[in-house]
């Protein structure tokens, strides 16, 4: 692992138009050989996009594998360059909404996009935030990952395990949650909400934390720059009205405003997690590993 680290440190040194290049190869060649990875992106397309020719979602799928693995390729850059160098290449459309976080308790809601670790970066130039973190497997990789994240400024890091209380203590606090909420983490804490109309085992918690914080949701999406010139960070809007008085409702809009973006970048949405893992009571799984892929 200090090897690969080691690599991935002398690759930052190089343009970015050349890492993107390189990460699109990696990924063109991972979609040959990870079988499993590529039939769960499939399934997750078919079951999403079924208005779209089986082609076209094989065409999806495999951009989606260079996508992702020119994003962890490029990860280089944003662990070791300087922040002169990130400030150049990320694009922040409608600029950072400091004054917005610095009037209450904020949840940022950035959904799975591949360039997620970008829009987190593009946040802590400028201002902490919380988060809630899963610990890797490896603690030489644990350790880079958590300073690459944090080294423009501290963060605090909760594991899931902690539940929601120190995420609330420190959004009162004053520091924006940093919310992912759109993976299958079981039945526990989620409801089915439909996701391209199929039912998902979705967390409650952006609803259940904004009720009760009183706090704004203010979704971020990050994504590629045309010719490798980058990356665009959006800060949407706060949703109105959210979440209101009905938890399904909010947690459905949610997901709608996803399915929205994804729409935009398809192959950039992070189609190879098991997003519908968790299946409602009588029904049976999806993933059926004889089906082709």
């Amino acid at each position: 692992m200090k090897l690969l680290l080691g690599m991935m440190w002398l690759l930052h040194w190089l343009p970015l138009p050349l890492l993107g290049r390189l990460g699109n190869a990696v990924g063109a060649l991972l979609f040959l050989v990870l079988r499993s990875r590529r039939h769960i992106t499939m399934t997750n397309l078919r079951l999403c996009l079924p208005e779209r020719s089986e082609r076209e979602r094989r065409v999806i799928a495999r951009r989606h594998f260079e996508a992702y693995a020119r994003s962890v390729v490029e990860r280089a850059v944003l662990w070791w360059a300087p922040p002169a160098r990130l400030r150049k290449l990320i694009t922040v459309e409608a600029d950072l909404p400091l004054e917005a976080m610095a009037a209450g308790p904020t949840i940022l809601l950035c959904p799975h996009f591949v360039c997620l670790d970008v829009a987190g970066v593009a946040t802590l130039l400028d201002i902490s935030v919380c988060s809630i973190y899963t610990q890797q497997r490896s603690e030489v990789f644990d350790q880079a990952l958590r300073k690459g994240r944090m080294r423009f400024r501290p963060a605090k890091l909760f594991s899931r395990a902690q539940g929601v209380k120190p995420i609330i203590r420190a959004m009162r606090e004053g520091l924006p949650f940093f919310m992912l909420p759109d993976m299958d983490f079981g039945a526990r804490e989620s409801e089915f909400v439909p996701f391209f109309g199929t039912p998902a085992a979705t967390l409650t918690a952006p609803a259940r934390i904004a009720a009760a914080t009183n706090a704004k949701v203010i979704p971020v999406v990050a994504t590629f720059l045309p010719n490798y010139r980058g990356w665009k960070i959006r800060f949407y809007p706060a949703w109105e009205n959210y979440p209101g008085d009905d938890l399904i409702a909010a947690t459905r809009r949610m997901n709608a405003f996803i399915e929205e973006r994804v729409l935009e970048t398809p192959a950039e949405y992070f189609w190879t997690h098991k997003r519908f893992k968790t299946r409602p009571p009588g029904m049976p799984g999806v993933y059926d590993s004889n089906r082709a892929g």
